[in-house]
């Protein structure tokens, strides 16, 4: 069994064949972790998790690039769910009620991302200070309620190095960092999510040397597809495998057993 430790089934490019997908999915025995990235998909991942007895799972969260800012203007993505609420600000008590469910493992994705970004310097610190609040204020959820914290970052990580402490634990997602970073987040405590980047940025040091019992494994889908010109499912999974296993000289069994139980041990399924 593998499980992919990020995906966004809960998307609007899957509404068309989503039960199809999932179903093919655990027929494979890949099971999946459905992140929210505001309310409506984090509400989106629970109804759908709750669908299945096991395999399929949720996190809810608020993105850093949905957060409510008036500092600057997102594109628009027209594979999530909607665009009615593109932006907007945290509710603790909203997002409370949905991590309350029992089929909810994780509180994320949430974190930071200075890709979109004011141009002007007062501008870009209420910008960041902003972003770092709220994520302060997931982190007192995850503490609260006991669940790990799925953290994106984008030229941010140092940033989320200051932030985060040693009462909370989780996993990097989509990590590009370099390989100082790298040990610095498995010091505190934290996986590394390896996903289809690695196919696009040269990581091999950093998956090279860090163990594979800091690593986990995902997709992202539907981005960041290992094989060009196509969406992204939880069964390119595999590919992420064969790739760590040519990195490291291991075999693709013993990859999909160790990080498969590193998820089921920092997300309790």
């Amino acid at each position: 069994m593998i499980i992919d430790t990020h995906s966004h089934l809960n998307f609007k490019a899957f509404d068309k064949d989503r039960e199809k997908v999932i179903d093919d999915c655990l027929d494979n025995k890949i099971w999946m972790i459905n992140v929210g990235t505001q309310h409506d998909t984090s509400k989106k991942a629970v109804e759908i998790a709750k669908n299945y007895e096991k395999g399929v799972y949720a996190a809810v969260g608020l993105h850093p690039i949905h957060l409510e800012t008036g500092l600057v203007k997102i594109k628009e993505d027209s594979n999530e769910i909607s665009f009615k609420s593109r932006e907007e600000d945290f509710s603790y008590e909203k997002y409370r009620d949905l991590a309350i469910s029992d089929k909810v493992v994780a509180i994320g994705e949430t974190g930071l991302d200075y890709w979109y970004r004011p141009k002007t310097k007062k501008r870009l610190s209420e910008f960041k200070l902003k972003q770092k609040q709220v994520f302060l204020r997931q982190m007192d959820l995850a503490k609260e309620l006991d669940l790990p914290l799925i953290v994106h970052c984008r030229l941010g990580l140092d940033d989320i190095l200051e932030i985060i402490d040693n009462n909370v634990r989780g996993v990097i997602h989509c990590f590009t960092g370099n390989l100082e970073q790298a040990r610095k987040f498995v010091q505190k405590g934290f996986y590394l999510g390896l996903n289809g980047i690695i196919f696009k940025l040269n990581l091999d040091e950093v998956i090279v040397k860090t163990p594979l019992e800091n690593i986990l494994v995902e997709t992202d889908c539907p981005y960041l597809c290992p094989v060009p010109k196509k969406r992204n499912t939880p069964l390119y999974i595999k590919n992420i495998i064969e790739r760590i296993a040519e990195l490291k000289g291991i075999s693709f069994k013993e990859i999909a057993e160790i990080t498969t139980e590193n998820a089921r041990k920092l997300f309790r399924v």
